[in-house]
């Protein structure tokens, strides 16, 4: 007997990778917001990379990544559990504090 599908919102929800389940990123992200949010996250993962292989903290680094992944929803309240105008204010909150780490 086959095993049973996941749902639809399920497979919205969430990506499994080897066994492991992470949470997709808010699908009612525009397409701008998305892609400034994974630049901060690209950013913010070399970040570590450099600083960790460079021997220094790379706690800066990993703020960028955290803030980024709160924007796009993969962390704090699941985006599906929130209203229209809570996932705006949250990625809008994100975006704001990354450009304020630029500056």
């Amino acid at each position: 007997m086959p095993a049973p599908r996941a749902s639809d919102a399920d497979d919205e929800r969430w990506l499994v990778v080897d066994g492991r389940r992470w949470r997709r990123q808010d699908p009612a992200l525009p397409a701008e917001v998305a892609e400034r949010l994974l630049s901060h996250l690209g950013r913010g993962r070399s970040g570590v990379r450099s600083l960790t292989k460079a021997g220094e903290d790379p706690a800066p680094a990993r703020r960028r990544v955290d803030l980024a992944k709160h924007g796009l929803g993969e962390r704090g309240t699941p985006w599906w559990e929130q209203g229209a105008e809570e996932r705006r204010r949250r990625w809008e909150g994100a975006l704001a504090d990354l450009d304020a780490l630029d500056d």
